[in-house]
């Protein structure tokens, strides 16, 4: 909102502030907004301009303020004050801003409306089209943003297309109103070209499009004034055109002096020459309504463009028909009146139509209905009339200090798409209080524009949603709700709108029980006291239903307000005589809930809410879960996640003790309700509160007496039931308890519903059987139910037992994710591999490491000392025992070697959801290599294999031998799909792999295959087949095949390990080799064999030279021992040597000689004396050597330049000095090697060479030169 006087205006933006309901206006800017002395403001509008974000389409961005002054000038702003835009469009004062927003027609035939700012000058109408104003203001307010965020106040605003008309033939104006594009119908056509062109006029095919400009002031009254499409073009088209060819700025400053842009940096002298005015097109005004006394005051159009009311200055109100430019009616006594209108659409439900169209048929535009507002501030009145020629429809009295505020419009920046479903975010019309600064808005309902007979649908749904407006009221009043809505139901005339309106106060939470009863009553009471023919027989139904669910409600609450009957009987309290169990079975029943109760505690935190943990079910829920059929009350269908609430509220306080279960039962059964139905509900009830049941187990109790209750209910137990048959009844129960997922209750109901099976079993056999004499206490009667309650039990306590481990946590692991809930339904159905799966799952989240899941189960066998079995971790050692207590309770399902198969399969799992995890594929072959059974090794390796590593072991292999080296990280993760590293960790988890697969397929031929077996209690179990099912199931490999694939694994580690270059893979292998890869490892494939060809091995001896190399390049250069390089290293010699060099047929002695000779040109002297023994043909390796001694002399004689050294040069052989000078130290990986470590090396050479070698003399004077050289030292 804008208020603006003389030169000052106040900006009001629209805030909330905490604890107040209502919303204020707020001052976001104040000031003065004259920039020219004398100028004042003479109108203003606020425009919204629309987002552009899909998040919020159709909603309003920001919204622009225009304001006109007396000196012409158009000035554009933000909320916050800052000037967008200014332009000098007239140098008369501005008397009017209009605008018009998009609207969707709402015919076919209705002419497309353009948006369109409107401004009126005494002698002149400007129009800019809206389209261009909003990019130009997007524009401007975006430049804005980088000028302050830069600190550049050099704003180079683009100029406005307009059209400028100047308005003849009219003596004064003083408001307009644009009504848009029309056209003229054929007919109007013909008359007005014969009326202005004679009669032989020429008529074009089609009518023209105009622009239809209404004015009113005097002479005439009111002026219609009409300009053709095209007629003129906007004015500074070329202009804005290069400013979308964004030109350079030159044209910007060049064009700022001519349309009067603002700048802030521009002198004085500059902002008084005004800018050039473009001349105004003449528009003649076609016709007009003439009274030369009457002056026109104000013009508002309607929202449909065909309608407008026009006040003057006797105190008349008149209504245009904008089309034919008629007066069609006229208000008296209304001086100085301001107008509005009010468009208010028909709702669908609102239509009332012969017939009901198909929810698929396609629906006519909804109608709408205008209504005109009219307010007479000296009466102090505001009207409501109805359109054309419709009555008044409300009045109120409002204050003669008002304004009434009407734009006429809403969101610029729209179009047909992005305003199809937006709702509307602006008020029609509102209404200014000056007196108490309050606004208040004005709406309409549209049944109002009806007639009285097709009205009566039309109120009747304004009473409902008055109803709705009521019961959305903060401060609730009963009395006060009880009264109204009571009145308002029986106002409403039709049957289908009184049951809705009912249903929506029964379905409402504020209304209370005393309340709703009473509503009903009287509503009820007031139908049955009317003509039977003439109620709705539906309506009568609902009513009297929902009477009998509130009463059964009001009595239950009553019951247990009331509490337990004193005379009631108090039950058994003994817990081992309720449940028929030992001593024995007892202390081990509490002992399994005190640990699984530790456990739920020892979880991390929750959130629960106060309205979860109340027993007390909102009246609304209860209505809407019962359902009344005839005699009976049933549950309704969809009652599946609140049938615990229902059944709390039922029978919670029974449970705990605090009312009567007797007179419960009773008062549940003389309503009608299903026992099996009511068994289901107190099963519910009793499972969802599982914490509440393990605080207080002997709650038990009661629930047992609940059991028996409703057992001896007519209709529970059928009466041909005997002990070779399954009661339905039982199997109802031991079907829900089958399915909880708490499973401690689930015991406890159980044990509960067991002992009533037992008890009655013996009751219908003594009566069965009292005349036998054999039937004595010694005696136990058995039934199927029996035997199946005795299945249920085992099972229940393995699940809890299994639930027990499942909710446990190791500290260092977050408990963030929701454990696994296992049910003994869900353990049937899971197939002979679910607890093991299960139990995998949370090893995995707890992240056990294998050797410790291997030390622990190897403690069940207890095949470790004593202080042996100390070696867990101690926060271990607690949900270690607890895993092992669960490995005996399952000794079949947890098989050592059925875990650890299920440990590699399910982190193999992981490891493929993220290959970045190297160590989840490392733990899985870990896993793998625990399992003892080489069949069940064998198999799960294969599916490994085969299903996860093949295809990006291929990947590895094709990607190096392209490129020839170790890849680059971005190539690893675009063609192998993970990074560098985990690819150096992936090959070496798929050498292990195979080796154990190699392993595996020898051993199992001397090892029989296991059986796999089940619990009793779990026979019954289907589902999916098991992974050692599967395992068991996979065929032998090919030997040769998987050691073929084993070197190449082998081959491509090593290359990503050292960051191998120059070497592929693939090329090591001849033609058979290179077909063998990457085949199932079971088929039989033609493999190398024989001689290979001399350029291949030469290929093969180069790259294991270089693969030696690079593992000598690693080690720590300060002569430590092999062992203090990383474990996983200290193998790739012994890999090299003696499993790579036979199976790609190099000689192994010339790889240790290699590796020798690396080993001393790195300085690593005593690791190359220990690799020297293993060298077969030392002759060789002392030539070698000798070259490396003669290299290390070299640098230390020739290339340090001492005089020392100079000197003992000069004392040797001529033939050592010119071998010497020969030799060339850079091939030396380390040249600061001590002499004296030379001398042993001269040592060891002259060992390894004989004396009748060639070399012999040249070694004894390298000898006697070293030793030369480590006298001085």
């Amino acid at each position: 909102m804008v208020i603006a006087r003389e030169q000052k205006a106040v900006f009001l933006s629209p805030k909330w502030k905490t604890g107040q309901e209502e919303m204020q206006l707020a001052v976001s800017w104040s000031g003065a907004l004259n920039a020219e002395d004398g100028e004042c403001v003479s109108s203003a509008i606020c425009i919204p301009l629309a987002s552009q974000k899909r998040s919020s389409i159709g909603r309003p961005d920001w919204t622009c303020i225009v304001v006109g002054f007396t000196s012409g000038y158009v000035r554009f702003y933000t909320e916050s004050g800052v000037q967008l835009l200014a332009q000098l469009l007239n140098e008369d004062p501005v008397l009017q801003l209009k605008c018009r927003t998009y609207e969707i027609p709402r015919h076919p035939g209705v002419t497309e409306q353009h948006e369109e700012l409107s401004i009126l000058y005494p002698t002149a109408l400007v129009t800019i089209d809206g389209f261009s104003l909003f990019q130009s203001l997007r524009a401007c307010r975006n430049q804005v943003a980088r000028a302050t965020a830069s600190g550049n106040d050099n704003i180079q605003p683009p100029p406005l297309a307009y059209k400028k008309w100047g308005l003849q033939d009219v003596d004064s104006i003083v408001d307009h109103a644009s009504v848009g594009i029309t056209s003229l119908c054929p007919f109007d056509q013909m008359k007005n070209a014969s009326i202005l062109g004679g009669y032989h006029a020429t008529i074009k095919g089609s009518p023209p499009a105009m622009s239809q400009y209404i004015t009113v002031g005097s002479g005439p009254f009111t002026g219609f004034f009409y300009a053709v499409e095209g007629s003129s073009q906007p004015l500074l088209s070329h202009v804005a055109l290069a400013v979308a060819s964004k030109l350079t700025s030159a044209l910007f400053s060049a064009a700022s002096g001519w349309l009067g842009w603002k700048h802030k940096n521009e002198e004085e002298p500059v902002q008084k020459q005004k800018p050039k005015l473009e001349p105004a097109t003449p528009l003649a005004v076609r016709f007009g309504l003439p009274d030369s006394r009457r002056h026109g005051e104000a013009i508002c159009l309607s929202p449909c463009n065909t309608l407008a009311a026009v006040t003057d200055d006797f105190g008349r109100v008149l209504l245009l028909d904008v089309t034919r430019g008629l007066a069609i009616r006229m208000w008296k006594g209304y001086r100085d009146a301001q107008v509005g209108w009010i468009q208010a659409a028909e709702a669908l439900q609102e239509r009332e139509s012969g017939h009901r169209p198909s929810p698929s048929s396609p629906r006519g535009p909804g109608r709408v209905a205008q209504f005109l507002i009219i307010y007479a501030p000296r009466r102090g009145i505001l009207e409501v009339w109805g359109t054309q020629q419709g009555p008044r429809v409300g009045a109120f009295n409002v204050g003669k200090h008002c304004r009434l505020l009407y734009p006429g419009y809403r969101i610029m920046g729209l179009n047909n798409v992005t305003s199809q479903g937006c709702q509307p975010h602006t008020q029609q019309v509102c209404l200014v209080d000056a007196t108490t600064g309050t606004l208040r808005t004005v709406s309409v309902p549209f049944h109002l524009a009806l007639s009285d007979k097709k009205s009566e649908r039309a109120r009747d749904v304004h009473l409902v949603k008055k109803l709705s407006a009521l019961l959305k009221a903060k401060e609730l009043c009963q009395e006060t709700l009880q009264k109204e809505a009571t009145g308002i139901l029986l106002d409403i005339k039709y049957p289908a709108i009184k049951k809705q309106a009912l249903e929506t106060l029964l379905s409402n939470k504020k209304v209370s029980h005393s309340s709703l009863s009473g509503i009903v009553e009287t509503l009820l009471g007031t139908l049955q006291s009317q003509d039977p023919d003439g109620v709705d027989e539906a309506l009568c139904q609902l009513c009297s239903s929902q009477l009998k669910l509130l009463r059964l409600y009001g009595t239950i609450e009553k019951m247990h307000a009331e509490g337990q009957e004193e005379d009631a009987t108090a039950p058994d309290s003994d817990l081992s005589s309720v449940l028929r169990l030992g001593q024995a079975d007892l202390l081990r029943l509490q002992s399994m809930l005190q640990r699984y109760g530790e456990e739920e505690e020892g979880r991390r935190p929750t959130v629960t809410f106060s309205e979860d943990l109340q027993a007390e079910l909102p009246l609304h829920s209860f209505l809407s879960h019962l359902e009344v059929d005839g005699a009976s009350v049933k549950v309704s269908r969809g009652l599946a996640d609140d049938g615990g609430h229902l059944g709390s509220l039922l029978f919670w306080k029974c449970v705990t003790g605090e009312s009567s279960p007797d007179g419960v039962c009773r008062t549940l059964r003389d309503a009608g309700m299903v026992p099996q139905q009511l068994l289901s509900l107190l099963l519910a009830a009793w499972l969802s509160r599982e914490r509440d049941v393990l605080q207080s187990p002997e709650m038990v109790i009661h629930l047992h007496q609940l059991i028996s209750l409703l057992t001896s209910l007519p209709g529970a137990v059928e009466d041909s039931w005997d002990l070779q048959s399954v009661s339905p009844w039982w199997q109802l129960m031991r079907s829900t308890c089958s399915q909880a997922a708490s499973p401690a209750a689930a015991l406890l109901a159980a044990h509960a519903g067991h002992s009533v099976a037992k008890s009655l079993v013996g009751g219908w056999a003594e009566t069965k059987f009292q005349s036998a004499e054999a039937m004595t206490d010694s005696w136990e009667a058995l039934s199927l139910d029996l035997e199946q309650w005795a299945v249920l039990l085992r099972q229940l306590e393995d699940c809890l037992l299994l639930q027990t481990l499942l909710r446990c946590h190791l500290p260092p692991v977050s408990s963030a994710g929701t454990h696994q809930r296992v049910t003994v339904r869900s353990l049937l159905e899971a197939g002979r591999g679910g607890v093991a799966d299960s139990v995998a799952k949370w090893l995995f989240r707890q992240n056990v490491s294998p050797q410790l899941l291997k030390e622990t189960l190897s403690r069940k066998d207890g095949a470790k000392g004593p202080e042996e079995a100390t070696t867990l971790e101690p926060q271990f050692t607690r949900v270690a025992e607890l895993l092992l207590s669960v490995c005996a309770q399952f000794p079949c399902s947890l098989d050592p070697d059925v875990l650890f198969a299920h440990c590699c399969w399910e982190y193999v799992v992981q490891w493929n959801k993220d290959p970045e995890e190297g160590r989840h594929l490392s733990w899985a072959v870990d896993h793998l290599r625990c399992i003892t059974n080489a069949h069940v090794q064998h198999g799960v390796a294969v599916m490994m294999w085969s299903t996860f590593i093949d295809k990006r072991f291929s990947a590895c292999a094709f990607l190096m031998d392209k490129v020839g080296k170790a890849p680059k990280d971005r190539l690893c993760r675009r063609d192998i799909g993970m990074s560098d590293r985990a690819v150096t960790s992936f090959l070496a988890a798929c050498t292990q792999l195979l080796q154990i697969l190699m392993e595996a397929d020898i051993v199992s031929d001397e090892m029989s295959a296991p059986l796999l077996e089940v619990e009793d209690p779990w026979v019954s179990v289907e589902g999916p087949t098991s992974i050692v099912e599967l395992a068991l199931e996979q065929r032998h490999v090919h030997y040769p095949l998987v050691h073929h694939h084993c070197v190449l694994a082998t081959i491509l580690c090593g290359i990503m390990r050292f960051s191998l270059r120059g070497v592929k893979p693939l090329a090591l292998f001849d033609s058979k080799g290179k077909n063998s890869f990457f085949k199932e490892l079971t088929s039989i494939q033609l493999l190398p064999s024989g001689d290979v060809d001399p350029n291949i091995v030469s290929l093969r001896q180069m790259f294991l030279q270089k693969l030696l190399s690079g593992w000598v390049h690693i080690l720590p250069q300060d002569g430590a021992p092999a062992s203090s390089a990383p474990p996983e290293d200290e193998a790739w010699p012994t890999l090299a040597i003696e499993l790579l060099a036979p199976a790609l047929q190099v000689s192994a002695d010339v790889l240790q000689r290699h590796l020798v000779c690396e080993l001393y040109s790195h300085g690593l002297d005593l690791l190359a004396e220990e690799a020297m023994l293993k060298v077969e043909d030392p002759e060789v390796l002392a030539s070698q050597l000798l070259v490396l001694t003669g290299q290390r002399l070299a640098y230390a004689l020739l290339h340090t330049q001492t005089k020392e050294g100079m000197e003992l040069l000069a004392r040797l052989p001529p033939t050592l000095c010119t071998w010497l000078k020969a030799m060339d130290p850079q091939e030396l990986k380390n040249k600061e090697v001590p002499i004296s470590r030379t001398g042993r090396l001269v040592t060891r050479v002259i060992e390894l060479l004989p004396e009748n070698h060639g070399q012999y003399m040249l070694a004894l004077n390298l000898i006697e030169a070293v030793e030369a050289m480590v006298s001085p030292e």
